[in-house]
């Protein structure tokens, strides 16, 4: 009678664990219907499709509801089998405090992977990482302006307290009939119990668990993205963040290039008539001779500005002037519109520029990693060092941030200038120009400016922008233009509408003075011999916006060319060819410098006599066609693409080798 008491007594406990994980589900199921509400980037979905995906989520909830309740069955089917009946009045109580402690780990990664979704539009990628590498009193001043702190935590008070008074009232002992079972049904009911998690936990029959073998459900990137869970999302991130920062890091295995490192370099180069010998020789270039450039070298600024996306441009109007001063440049001058982001964070896309290489996906940063004193000799600041360049880093914000300031004065830049060098040259007081992460870009580029008036050679200067970032702060002293939401504008973005107002606001404030920098260049002596390309990090604000073509839209940044007069080519520029970062500097050596030699990933923009195509490391790739996800070519040219970026990286994943 006491082993049935005993077993009755621990089957009614499994079925409160089975009553608390369908609460849990059912929480989980909400969230991601939130998710689809909220951030859906089109109008309509195939019912079937997005079931189908709704079905996954619920199958991959149910995997880590299964890990969390196993190590609890265990524990209970232990307590049965070695007939621990004097741990039964301990029993409830002790797995009270083991679901609280499991489901509040569970319920803070997936607010974690909610936050990081409502900034850059998908769940959380090593890049959530980084948090730990940026300003932490910037980011705490970015929380506090943009968000009702006081009422997320009474929110979180409310949701927790809601939590633990669900997880007593269910764990707790009911009243019931008794099991009289024999052993034999006991045994029967337990092995039932723990294969049932064993197939929940691993989600699939197949080879693969279901975790690491997802099956996309659909042709949509949003509705393949939905069933994803937060846990998974940041598991996946942890290991591929470890795996980058402990130098195991093996791309040219990832993308199918291991011992066949020749073919790689075949295909980037588009031809089978390569240097095998010396296989680094084949992305090895010389620019043109040109007397002109030699007698009269021009001063050559890049500027990228951060968060620039273009697809907001598309609802430019008298009513949304959201592009200001920088409008009538657009127009006037060169503006590559099928150019995409290298990769969708700030550093991420900042050393893949400079070092004339594309992203590497899955990676930290170099400058946070063993590459941190790496002298890479492709750099492009070395180039027009060796050319007889004065070279400058410009920053607008901390030099400390991401070890940036260390890491470039290894790549051929001469002088690097931070916020404070920045008030000092203006003489103006730190706090009377700045915001959370930098001085306000106005000023940022009235020192480029000042830098350019005073200079005694030829300058190549380097600029990243601070502002059209969280907090979105904008100086007091600056009128905003108009930017009033057409209807089409409010369908088409998913973000908080007083927080997007904020948003707009720095965003136009940033463009406008990139314009306005524009402007003070062309009115003055400089015109005549000075180069001006903008470029952005990504487009952040693709976290806050639906799309009518996913990847055609969702990456695209400018790359804008003003070119003095000599240095305009003679025949029309095809702004439509597709691109991304690394062909920036290839364009603008073939443009700026005479018998220059360069190694690069990258392609000369004028040249129509090589493939061109744009990379980004989330796996979008930029094609003649449009915008695609890597492994769903569909056109010829797609295809060309896909090879193209695979070999691509395992090419620049061995040039990065070749020098440590």
């Amino acid at each position: 009678m006491q082993k049935q008491n005993h077993f009755s007594f621990l089957s009614k406990l499994l079925f409160r664990f089975l009553e608390l994980s369908l609460a849990i589900l059912a929480f989980m199921s909400l969230v991601r219907l939130y998710i689809f509400i909220t951030y859906s980037n089109t109008f309509s979905y195939d019912p079937s499709e997005a079931l189908a995906a709704f079905w996954l989520g619920v199958r991959l909830d149910a995997s880590i509801v299964a890990y969390i309740n196993s190590l609890a069955v265990l524990l209970v089917f232990f307590v049965w089998v070695l007939r621990l009946s004097f741990l039964q009045k301990y029993l409830y109580n002790f797995f009270r405090v083991y679901f609280v402690l499991f489901l509040t780990l569970l319920s803070l990664l997936t607010f974690m992977d909610l936050a990081y979704l409502s900034y850059f539009g998908e769940h959380s990628t090593l890049m959530i990482f980084g948090v730990f590498d940026d300003d932490t009193t910037a980011l705490l001043n970015t929380a506090f302006a943009n968000y009702n702190i006081p009422l997320f935590a009474f929110g979180f008070l409310l949701y927790f307290s809601l939590l633990y008074f669900l997880i007593f009232k269910i764990i707790r002992q009911k009243d019931g009939c008794p099991l009289t079972w024999n052993p034999w049904k006991q045994s029967f009911f337990f092995l039932f119990i723990i294969l049932s998690l064993a197939l929940l936990g691993r989600g699939s029959l197949g080879l693969f668990p279901l975790a690491y073998n997802t099956q996309d459900v659909s042709a949509d990137p949003f509705l393949n993205c939905l069933p994803q869970t937060s846990t998974y999302a940041l598991l996946n991130s942890y290991e591929q963040y470890e795996k980058s920062k402990s130098g195991n890091y093996d791309l040219i295995k990832t993308v199918g290039y291991q011992g066949k490192i020749e073919k790689a370099f075949e295909i980037h180069k588009q031809t089978q008539e390569i240097d095998k010998e010396n296989l680094l020789g084949n992305i090895h270039y010389k620019t043109p001779s040109n007397e002109l450039l030699k007698q009269k070298p021009a001063h050559v600024v890049v500027v990228m500005v951060e968060s620039f996306g273009m697809p907001l441009l598309d609802y430019q109007s008298e009513s949304f002037n959201i592009m200001g001063k920088i409008k009538k440049h657009f127009e006037e001058d060169t503006l590559f519109t099928r150019f995409i982001s290298s990769s969708n964070g700030t550093i991420v896309s900042l050393e893949p520029l400079l070092l004339n290489i594309t992203a590497r996906p899955s990676s930290t940063s170099f400058a946070q990693s063993e590459f941190l004193n790496t002298e890479f000799t492709q750099a492009s600041a070395r180039v027009y060092q060796n050319a007889g360049y004065e070279t400058s880093f410009v920053y607008g914000g901390d030099l400390s941030w991401r070890n940036v300031g260390n890491f470039v004065l290894k790549q051929g830049f001469e002088h690097v200038a931070g916020k404070a060098v920045i008030a000092n040259a203006l003489g103006k007081d730190m706090e009377s120009i700045s915001h959370d992460w930098g001085v306000f870009d106005g000023y940022l580029y009235q020192y480029i400016e000042q830098k350019l008036q005073n200079a005694t050679k030829p300058q190549f200067i380097y600029v990243l922008t601070t502002n059209n970032h969280p907090p979105y702060k904008i100086p007091q002293d600056y009128t905003s233009n108009r930017l009033e939401m057409s209807e089409d504008l409010k369908n088409h973005i998913t973000g908080e509408p007083s927080l997007m107002e904020l948003r707009f606001k720095d965003y136009a404030y940033a463009v406008d003075m990139a314009g306005e920098f524009l402007d003070n260049i062309k009115g003055s002596a400089l015109a005549k011999n000075t180069v001006v390309a903008f470029t952005a990090d990504n487009n952040t604000i693709e976290g806050n916006m639906r799309y009518d073509n996913y990847y055609t839209q969702t990456k695209r940044i400018p790359f804008y060319l003003y070119l003095p007069q000599y240095l305009k080519p003679k025949k029309a520029i095809d702004t439509l060819v597709p691109s991304s970062h690394k062909d920036i500097f290839p364009t603008l050596y073939n443009l700026t410098l005479s018998d220059a030699d360069y190694t690069a990933i990258g392609t000369n923009l004028l040249d129509a006599n090589v493939l061109h195509c744009g990379f980004n490391d989330a796996g979008v790739i930029m094609s003649q066609d449009g915008g695609f996800e890597e492994g769903k070519a569909m056109t010829p040219s797609e295809q060309r693409c896909q090879e193209y970026y695979k070999a691509s990286l395992a090419v620049t994943e061995f040039l990065i080798q070749s020098q440590k």
